[in-house]
């Protein structure tokens, strides 16, 4: 196409489909008359596929280029040669317009505050009389303020508080050690002129820098997996605009890493699909280095991990604990009158009462402004509203309002072990059973029964718990447990009557077995690995040492292995990733809550890719930084979850106090504490 036959615009040439819709004339943005637009794409730029109507070239790119290509602009692109003088003068005209009429109706700036300082600071556009006579500034200004120039930094201090203030930014960003840095280093460079990143360059090219940073800073992380080895966690959700969504996590003693999350519009999620994205992600990571596949107990999820079993002989699939857990306390504290459920409804229904109740309390009290005021007067605790599908919330609520059970009375005349990422795997087979033993004791004593009396109560929640367990409970439960050397301590047995070690209980010796022939397939290797089982399990041999003995109970598993684990490669090697393996996919599904802070309502358009990328940086930027000693004092303490009143939490969120008790332990310390007083509030819970 010559510049003769090319349109000069939306009347020049039929080549300008001005009836299209991809088309249609942008008053913003003139010049994309001048092209035909082929396609809008949907990548990381929200790039547009277009063809110039002068030179015929075809280009992938954002406005910015398309109006350098056609006013000869040196933007990357290169210049249309085809632009005849006439067409180039009516284009910088309408681009001239349109920027007078940007700068027309761009914010006035409006005058900093005054300084409180007898400094020389002069508001932006503003000058008293005196300086306007003078032309220069007030002359009296200390020494010590010349020096450090007090006024600039009032000036600047204003600036940047304008910024928060205006666009809604959190107070807490001021303790992220990034906008710290940020600042520090163009204070001390010579950067004369420097702007900050636009638009486009902070969600494409630093974006995509960040991330192959943040890949690079990971590497060393990576490198233990083969060592460790590494727990894969997923779990789905829907963002804003309702895509399904399934995320993957890579779990270790470390932490958990964020891999990748995977929009399933459009797809049948069931095994086989998900059985997909999991190889997918075993590959990426390294069959090797994989020890389990953790899911919820979704009849796919189910699937997809036997599936995967059968692929992978090393890998075993392990549903969440947690959620099994969850699941048990649903069908106790929301039981079903249905006919084959009557007797458990007999018996539970009085707790789904009493949680009809705390929560018709709770919704009283917040829907009514002055009636909060009242409440926050006399309860020094934040009434908590955990979402329906964190796990066990209805025990959670029940907790918190045991807590100030006094003050609600004045007003109107414990810890969860498994939701957590640190390393538990090796300890859940000996929870189940002391939970078990735990509510058999609260539920006689609350009856006021012996030993010996029969509780029917009991019987239906034993009888429900022993089900989820049967069901929860895999061959690498067993292995773990059997493999941590403090029960086998005689500190340990003497805890409880009924306790034995594992190698003489009969259901942990079998699947113990299953397991080893998965993780020893060659028959020479797994006999060796049993005799060093025997050893470890009777004390014999070297593991027989009195410091052997005696560090069973009181060191971590881990450090005891380390220790005194040499005279058994096999089992060491097992042992050492099993011991740092966790046993929930909590972290995966806690995950969500930071693809909704990327991908909020206000956010609603950012494609599915970029909020991926997104999501990972931020995720990983974390688990990078809780690896510092600066994460844990100074003043950018617990930067990534602190509020804006971290130390007292007079004004964080109730649903954000709830999510930072079940992910940070040390904040769990403090919000869930129960002195054992009968709803008295204890020292702990008093100092939140």
């Amino acid at each position: 196409m010559d510049s003769a036959s090319a349109g000069t615009g939306p009347t020049g040439s039929s080549s300008v489909s001005s009836s299209s819709e991809m088309n249609a004339v942008d008053t913003n943005n003139p010049l994309w008359s001048y092209v035909t637009k082929l396609e809008k794409l949907g990548d990381q730029g929200g790039n547009t596929l277009w063809q110039c109507n002068f030179c015929s070239v075809v280009k992938k790119s954002s406005y910015t280029r398309v109006r350098g290509h056609l006013l000869k602009l040196s933007n990357g692109i290169g210049p249309c040669q085809n632009v005849t003088k006439e067409v180039l003068a009516t284009m910088r005209k309408l681009d001239e317009k349109i920027k007078a009429r940007m700068k027309e109706n761009a914010p006035k700036k409006v005058p900093l505050p005054l300084s409180t300082r007898s400094s020389g600071f002069v508001l932006e556009g503003y000058e008293t009389k005196k300086q306007r006579t003078s032309g220069r500034r007030s002359e009296t200004t200390s020494p010590v303020e010349k020096a450090f120039d007090r006024g600039k930094r009032d000036q600047l201090h204003a600036k940047i508080a304008r910024l928060f203030y205006s666009g809604g930014v959190p107070f807490n960003l001021a303790r992220n050690p990034y906008y710290v840095s940020s600042y520090q280093f163009a204070a001390n460079n010579p950067l004369s002129g420097y702007i900050p990143p636009g638009y486009n360059l902070l969600r494409t090219t630093l974006l995509q820098q960040e991330k192959t940073n943040v890949e690079r800073l990971l590497v060393p992380i990576k490198g233990t997996w083969r060592e460790k080895g590494v727990s894969i966690v997923s779990d789905g959700w829907s963002d804003s605009q309702r895509r399904p969504l399934i995320n993957f996590m890579a779990v270790t003693e470390g932490g958990p890493m964020f891999l990748k999350d995977v929009d399933c519009s459009g797809d049948t999620k069931d095994k086989y699909f998900i059985c997909e994205l999991l190889r997918d992600v075993i590959e990426e990571v390294g069959p090797e280095n994989v020890v389990q596949v953790i899911t919820d107990n979704a009849k796919n999820c189910a699937g997809a991990g036997l599936l995967i079993e059968g692929l992978y002989p090393n890998i075993s699939w392990t549903p969440c604990v947690v959620h099994t857990l969850n699941l048990a306390l649903q069908n106790i504290c929301a039981a079903k009158n249905v006919e084959n459920n009557q007797v458990t409804y007999d018996e539970c229904s009085w707790i789904t009462i009493i949680a009809d109740d705390v929560s018709f309390i709770k919704n009283y009290i917040m829907n009514h402004s002055m009636r909060l005021a009242i409440f926050n007067d006399f309860v020094p605790l934040k009434l908590l509203s955990v979402a329906s599908t964190r796990f066990a919330s209805v025990m959670v609520m029940l907790k918190r309002f045991k807590l100030f059970k006094t003050s609600l009375q004045t007003m109107v005349i414990n810890p969860r072990t498994c939701d957590t990422d640190k390393p538990c795997l090796h300890l859940v087979y000996d929870m189940w059973d002391t939970m078990i033993e735990k509510v058999n004791v609260a539920i006689y004593r609350h009856e006021g029964k012996r030993h010996e009396d029969s509780s029917t109560f009991y019987e239906v929640v034993h009888a429900i718990l022993v089900d989820w367990w049967n069901k929860n409970n895999t061959p690498l439960h067993c292995l773990a447990h059997s493999l941590n050397p403090r029960y086998y301590s005689d500190e340990w047995l003497h805890e409880g009557p009924s306790r034995v070690p594992p190698h003489k209980d009969v259901e942990v010796a079998r699947e113990r077995m299953k397991c080893m022939k998965r993780y020893f397939p060659n028959s020479a290797d797994r006999s060796k690995a049993n005799m060093e089982f025997a050893n470890f399990s009777s004390k014999a041999g070297e593991f027989g040492d009195s410091d052997s003995i005696h560090d069973r109970y009181a060191m971590d598993p881990k450090s005891w292995w380390v220790t005194y684990g040499a005279s058994a490669p096999l089992l060491q090697s097992v042992a050492l990733k099993l011991l740092v393996q966790p046993s929930s996919s909590s972290c995966s599904e806690r995950n969500w809550s930071t693809y909704s802070f990327v991908h909020s309502a206000k956010r609603n358009k950012m494609t599915p890719k970029r909020a991926e990328d997104l999501v990972f940086i931020h995720s990983n930027l974390r688990l990078l930084s809780r690896r510092t000693r600066q994460y844990m004092e100074g003043q950018t303490k617990m930067w990534d979850i602190a509020g804006d009143a971290f130390d007292t939490f007079g004004d964080v969120g109730e649903l954000e106090i709830a999510q930072l008790s079940l992910d940070e332990p040390e904040l769990e310390a403090v919000v869930f504490t129960d002195d054992g007083n009968d709803g008295e509030i204890g020292d702990e819970a008093m100092e939140v």
